[in-house]
């Protein structure tokens, strides 16, 4: 993985591909590449570092071309540099291939080709890939279409690929398996990316290619065929995204920008779900499943980092107040213990991207064993939408930002939706519960507002921890994923080691590490698990410890007792964690840029992790 960007038509390919690499920027990278198709031939251009180190290598470089490849790279095989950065030749340097995912067996496929008289410049699957398919040509005496159909019936693994053929300057091949791969459709012009956001400037008519498919381009046509051979129809559809939402907008960074567009993205979750003038609630998406989640007997959550913090979440959610057992898995481990799924059980996968590998294998596994599969993610198209049974959009726009933000919020404001709607509809809250729940939920956005107005407040804290070392987050009952989730943010963006736990949990071990260096954040908001927060918090103050308690307005019994303290409105503790979490969003976010961090690609972490 990370980023493909592909174009034949009739504009200049190379601007237009390092403005698409541009735009993937988010999803993390390490090197670029970029190879054109002209009088010149077919060039291969790629440099370790960023799309910027890219573009300075090819000044004064022969670009013209209608046709071209491009890439971002999260390395798999082979350490980041020039040599295993995309795209690959084959070698008789006839095509070029870009690739996303990992070729399992390549190295089967790799020794094969060495017995052949093959040889390899660098680390990767990919380079064996484009061999193999340049073999397959070459010994079959087949287009480049068929070529990749017959080299893919024996590859195993995942892969978005695009393929580029020397002798063919009208012509692209892509295919996909476990890995996105959307195709914008224009006037007589074509455009092949791993998201919409390089697409959308220029046609907003896009194809997703589903696995096993085979498109390719040539003369201005597209077909798509599966690895059977058999003819697909495209199926085109519009893309609802504006290109304003993936700009910066003002904001120093584009993770700032989202954590400011959290009183919106929660709002838009619930436009024309929630009503809490009339008591109505309803997703749409759930219509036909609603009896049927009220009725199961145990949900099964499936995710991966953010996400399976929200789901965490939604297991106090749905237990709390719909009284359904829950239990939540990391995606990544579910499928390889064999768990026990009854054909009753129902399983919802929480992704942001829709495409995130290890989820949707636990989603195949769960649909072999019959349960019933639901799916909550943020792009319409995905993967996951379209693998699952039903399921529910977050709305919460395009989220540049590596670290997720507001795509957090938006996933626990759907769970907390579903777990009230099916809590409703199977009689386990009376009609008061109902109501101010709703309440609840419809005053969030402008509370969030009012969090908001702290930043300032918040980054003068943050000024006093820049050198910190190491952090621990704490809270109990729902508010403990938000510690996770904390500890989480802070980690990815400024390098420093964080942890979170249940705050009971502190004196099983962490309270070890107390010391007057060791910044300890409580959530300490007033809910049922208040009084033994506040202990807690004696606990680290009798040991030295700096605290941070994020606290309720008003609440003076916390704020005389700790260093510092964050106001937030107060909730129902049901939905505290939509509060709670945002203080927590902008102390790492002014703490990773008080320390010169890059918020919005930190290092080694990629925005979609499409390989296992």
């Amino acid at each position: 993985m990370c980023g493909i960007v592909a174009y034949l038509g009739e504009r200049e390919a190379a601007p237009l591909i390092l403005k698409g690499l541009k735009r993937l920027e988010y999803r993390g990278y390490d090197s670029a590449g970029i190879a054109l198709l002209n009088g010149n031939g077919l060039k291969v251009y790629k440099k370790k570092g960023k799309v910027a180190d890219l573009e300075a290598e090819l000044k004064d470089k022969p670009l013209h071309a209608k046709i071209g490849i491009g890439h971002t790279r999260w390395a798999t095989h082979g350490e980041p540099n020039d040599v295993n950065a995309h795209p690959h030749y084959s070698q008789g340097e006839n095509l070029a291939i870009i690739h996303n995912g990992i070729i399992e067996n390549y190295a089967s496929i790799k020794k094969s080709l060495l017995d052949k008289g093959y040889s390899f410049e660098s680390e990767t699957d990919t380079e064996v890939l484009i061999n193999f398919i340049e073999d397959v040509k070459k010994h079959k005496g087949c287009s480049t279409e068929e070529a990749v159909r017959l080299a893919l019936l024996e590859v195993v693994g995942a892969y978005a690929i695009v393929v580029i053929d020397k002798d063919n300057p009208d012509q692209l091949v892509a295919a996909r398996k476990g890995s996105p791969l959307v195709i914008g459709v224009g006037e007589n012009e074509f455009f092949f990316a791993s998201d919409a956001t390089p697409i959308i400037e220029y046609t907003k008519e896009v194809v997703y290619l589903d696995d096993f498919e085979i498109a390719t381009v040539h003369n201005s046509e597209l077909s798509i065929k599966n690895l059977q051979n058999q003819e697909k129809g495209a199926f085109i559809q519009t893309v609802e995204l504006e290109l304003e939402s993936i700009e910066k907008g003002g904001f120093e960074h584009f993770m700032l920008k989202e954590i400011f567009e959290q009183p919106k993205s929660i709002a838009d979750c619930m436009r024309g779900r929630l009503n809490a003038d009339t008591a109505h609630i309803q997703l749409g998406g759930l219509i036909n499943h609603l009896d049927k989640l009220a009725k199961s007997q145990r949900i099964v959550f499936v995710a991966c980092g953010t996400s399976w913090h929200a789901c965490l979440v939604g297991e106090y959610l749905f237990e709390e107040l719909a009284r359904i057992n829950v239990e939540v898995e990391y995606a990544s481990e579910f499928r390889y213990r064999n768990p026990i799924i009854n054909e009753g059980d129902i399983v919802i996968a929480i992704s942001q991207s829709g495409e995130t590998a290890d989820t949707l294998a636990a989603l195949e596994l769960a649909k072999q064993k019959g349960a019933t599969i639901l799916g909550i993610c943020n792009v319409v198209g995905s993967s996951i939408s379209r693998l699952t049974d039903a399921g529910v959009y977050t709305h919460a726009g395009p989220e540049i930002g590596v670290a997720s933000t507001k795509a957090f919020t938006a996933q626990v404001t759907v769970l907390a939706m579903m777990a009230i709607a099916t809590a409703k509809n199977k009689g386990s809250i009376d009609d008061g519960q109902y109501r101010r729940l709703l309440s609840e939920m419809a005053a969030i956005p402008n509370k969030v507002e009012e969090i908001l107005k702290l930043d300032q407040e918040i980054k003068d804290i943050s000024k006093l921890f820049t050198f910190a070392s190491n952090f621990i987050f704490l809270g109990r009952g729902i508010n403990f994923p938000v510690a996770l989730e904390g500890a989480l943010k802070l980690k990815e963006i400024s390098y420093i080691h964080a942890e979170g736990y249940p705050a009971a949990e502190m004196k099983h071990g962490p309270i070890a590490l107390i010391d007057e260096d060791m910044p300890v954040v409580f959530i300490a908001t007033k809910d049922s698990s208040y009084e033994k927060v506040v202990s807690n918090i004696q606990e680290v103050k009798a040991r030295k410890g700096r605290v941070i308690a994020i606290i309720n307005h008003g609440d003076t019994v916390v704020r005389d007792m700790v260093d510092f303290a964050i106001e937030i409105p107060t909730s129902h503790e049901m939905v505290a964690p939509l509060l709670a979490s945002i203080p927590l969003q902008l102390l790492s976010y002014h703490i990773a840029v008080l320390r010169g961090r890059n918020v919005d690609q930190p290092r080694n972490l990629a925005k979609s992790v499409t390989v296992e």
